[in-house]
């Protein structure tokens, strides 16, 4: 946890007094009070870090001691070191302050849930499975703002290539692609059951967490009797407005 330095920053300390049965925290602007027992719960961890001696961090010239991160969720982390109890809501928002906290059976009391367990144990595994995929999601959202400029929508093709067969006919659907080439972003092969449909819902996901708004739709490509069609091809549009 970064704590700021108060003596380098010239605002006048006092000395952390842990034998006080109470704690007041100030956590990015938001004011909590509680037991030093409570922070005390669980001794690996950064809150506990607090009342070490020597102490990690001292109190303000108002008693409280000043963390400097969003407090938004972490009523949450309090709730359950008072009382083992788990957050109905934002729960991934709360397992990101455990880890940054790192107090472990929180972590992992959230990581069992539904929500957690589903994303950590099926989606991301598959999403590890898939090469280069998170350089990929940059690159779409890189060449996507490129190309943002007067327009309302950008449009990205993707080539998602499940299988080693379907690798081998990469060169040939490419040059069969009459859009430009150099733009296509390429996902997989992968080794899992996962389907095509299974990694464009995690790329659309995925940017649309970052804020943006896209879809996904299959790139049609007029049928030649003289050459094979592909169907690797889709078309992701960023709209902006």
């Amino acid at each position: 946890m970064s704590l700021p330095d108060y003596k380098s920053s010239g605002m006048q300390a006092l000395p952390a007094d842990t034998h006080s049965p109470v704690m007041h925290l100030n956590v990015g602007g938001q004011l909590f009070s509680t037991s030093v027992s409570t922070l005390r719960k669980h001794p690996d961890s950064k809150l506990a870090e607090l009342l070490s001696r020597p102490p990690k961090a001292r109190a303000n010239v108002q008693g409280r001691y000043f963390i400097d991160r969003d407090g938004s969720h972490f009523g949450a982390v309090l709730e359950f070191l008072r009382s083992d109890r788990l957050p109905a809501e934002n729960i991934q928002e709360v397992h990101r302050e455990a880890v940054f906290y790192n107090i472990q059976p929180l972590i992992k009391r959230l990581e069992e849930t539904p929500q957690l367990f589903g994303e950590l144990v099926g989606r991301q595994q598959f999403l590890s499975r898939v090469p280069h995929y998170k350089e990929n999601i940059e690159v779409l959202i890189r060449i996507a703002r490129a190309e943002a400029i007067a327009t309302r929508r950008s449009t990205i093709m993707i080539c998602v290539l499940q299988t080693e067969e379907e690798l081998g006919f990469y060169d040939n659907a490419i040059s069969s692609l009459e859009a430009d080439k150099e733009s296509v972003v390429t996902f997989g092969p992968w080794k899992a059951a996962l389907s095509v449909r299974d990694l464009l819902d995690c790329v659309k996901m995925d940017i649309e967490s970052r804020g943006y708004r896209v879809s996904v739709q299959p790139h049609v490509v007029e049928k030649n009797f003289l050459s094979r069609s592909y169907d690797f091809f889709h078309k992701l549009t960023f709209t902006w407005w």
